[in-house]
């Protein structure tokens, strides 16, 4: 008789990761203004997926998203090629964006390479 326990594979799957976020793009989140959120393709952000949830952060406030979608691209102008730019920020240019996504992360983290997570707020009731 084995006194094992099963693997709790799905014991993870439904507890939101917490992502912090300034509090410009969290309060866009929060309105539901910003569909798009971009990040650096860090291992940890890579196994993401639809269906998973993630919370957004800035320091007392936090925000549940579930992830519809994900995107992956080589750069952040290549990402603007397909994610509309008011789902990414709807209160800026392109260009605006493109200077301020540089401005979070250098080209040696652009070289990783982008991702994108489209989300929708989750109300919890």
């Amino acid at each position: 008789m084995s006194t094992r326990q099963p693997a709790a594979h799905n014991s993870q799957a439904k507890r939101p990761r917490n992502m912090p976020i300034y509090r410009q793009y969290f309060d866009l989140i929060a309105s539901g203004e910003k569909t798009v959120e971009v990040r650096v393709a860090y291992e940890s952000m890579k196994r993401i997926k639809p269906g998973d949830l993630i919370n957004f952060t800035c320091r007392e406030l936090s925000c549940l998203t579930k992830v519809k979608r994900v995107g992956k691209y080589r750069t952040f102008k290549e990402m603007f090629g397909t994610e509309r730019v008011e789902a990414v920020n709807p209160r800026a240019t392109e260009a605006e964006q493109l200077e301020a996504i540089h401005a979070i992360f250098p080209p040696h983290k652009e070289a990783l390479g982008v991702i994108t997570f489209e989300i929708e707020r989750v109300d919890i009731t």
